[in-house]
């Protein structure tokens, strides 16, 4: 078998080229042993997934993948690793060393892949081909885990409830659900996430960094979840039917959500009261009520807000905003639930009854202000002589009696 000669220095390295793959060696000898993944019989075979190996080695450390064990341990920060060659590149982290520098731009790096990597930059090369379905990657890592799409395969298996995930990371952000571990800080405001993605996504509210844009309209968002919505109201596209209703949806997601208002499933707990959810995010928004919290500040007048939906609503006050309009009269309101009510003087709609007296009203907040007139409930309170009312508006008037 002929191995490729020895290519020109850069800085200070050899690197050893596989002339089958194209993948890149700063040693002779591992190219060698590599050449063995493309000419040797797969004789050693994994008893736990099946997979074969070329050498009884390379089986050994994949053994490590269902085991989990990770013998090669860094004695500055206690990090662990599965093979030694990983920890070694990993102390470059602590010593700042960065030996492997681009001859196109000068960038340097801790890593010889990371360089062969970001030369695909300057090159534009993606040497690495799915042999399903053709797709090309930069790097032979992403092309290992979008293979992963087309077999199925969840190698990393989480040791407590069973679930199973495509890519360590994953594995390792949902074993925090279990512990309950939030490693990653908000220097901003000191709120804690147990994924790095959490905690960028999190940094935007302050920052107001909207990075994804739609190249239709020009609209920014945070996140790219909301970009991908956002992109139906220009399609129209809506694909997912409810069997049960007929209502029709832009994404799986909400119908499988629009479901449970069918089924009454609740499947999200609140681990302090009990109460329970049909979403994950109204959840997360009631636990606000126990710790108190209010991520999210008005940058105008400084009211805070526990979700991210109060405080779009609260700006239009100051923006005087008024995004939803009658298509009847073109009278315009704040909220979409303004425009409903008012919709109803056009059409005679009365779908809220009163189970007391029979009264029919136009909107659920006029009903709650009825039922009031029998039960006698004031729930609005004058802090300066504490007379109550059972309405805002008569609260607000009564209280120009203290001011004069």
């Amino acid at each position: 078998m002929n191995f490729p000669q020895e290519l020109p220095k850069e800085v200070g390295k050899s690197l050893y080229h596989c002339d089958i793959c194209r993948k890149t060696f700063s040693l002779k000898s591992s190219l060698i042993n590599h050449k063995a993944i493309h000419s040797a019989e797969k004789r050693h075979n994994c008893d736990t997934c099946g997979k074969s190996f070329p050498r009884l080695q390379t089986l050994n450390i994949h053994k490590r993948i269902h085991t989990g064990e990770k013998p090669y341990h860094c004695d500055i920060c206690g990090k662990s690793f599965t093979v030694k060659g990983t920890l070694t590149q990993h102390m470059h982290i602590h010593t700042g060393e960065k030996p492997h520098t681009c001859d196109v731009c000068s960038k340097s790096f801790s890593q010889l892949h990371s360089l062969i990597t970001h030369k695909h930059i300057h090159t534009g090369d993606q040497p690495y081909k799915c042999n399903i379905c053709g797709k090309s990657f930069s790097r032979m890592h992403n092309l290992i885990t979008h293979k992963r799409i087309h077999t199925g395969e969840q190698p990393y298996t989480c040791n407590i409830c069973g679930k199973s995930f495509t890519l360590r990371c994953h594995l390792d952000g949902h074993k925090r659900t279990h512990t309950g571990e939030k490693p990653y800080h908000c220097d901003i405001c000191g709120k804690s996430f147990s994924q790095t993605n959490g905690l960028t996504r999190h940094i935007r509210i302050h920052t107001g960094e909207k990075p994804y844009q739609c190249n239709v309209c020009g609209e920014s968002f945070s996140e790219t979840g909301n970009l991908s919505k956002h992109k139906y109201i220009h399609t129209g596209e809506k694909s997912y039917h409810c069997d049960i209703c007929g209502k029709s949806f832009f994404q799986k997601v909400h119908l499988n959500s629009h479901k449970r208002i069918h089924t009454g499933e609740k499947p999200y707990h609140c681990d302090i009261c009990g109460k329970s959810f049909s979403h994950g995010n109204v959840l997360n928004t009631h636990k606000h009520i126990h710790t108190g919290e209010k991520p999210h500040s008005c940058e105008i007048c400084g009211k805070s807000f526990s979700d991210g939906g109060s405080l779009t609503l609260h700006k239009r006050i100051h923006t005087g905003e008024k995004p939803y309009h009658c298509d009847t009269c073109g009278e315009s309101f704040t909220y979409a639930s303004a425009l409903s009510g008012h919709k109803r003087v056009h059409t005679g709609e009365d779908p809220y009854r009163c189970n007391i007296c029979g009264k029919s009203l136009s909107t659920s907040s006029s009903l709650i202000r009825h039922i009031r007139i029998h039960t006698g409930e004031k729930p609005y309170h004058c802090d300066t002589c504490g007379k109550s009312f059972s309405v805002t508006s008569q609260l607000s008037k009564h209280k120009e009696s203290h001011t004069g």
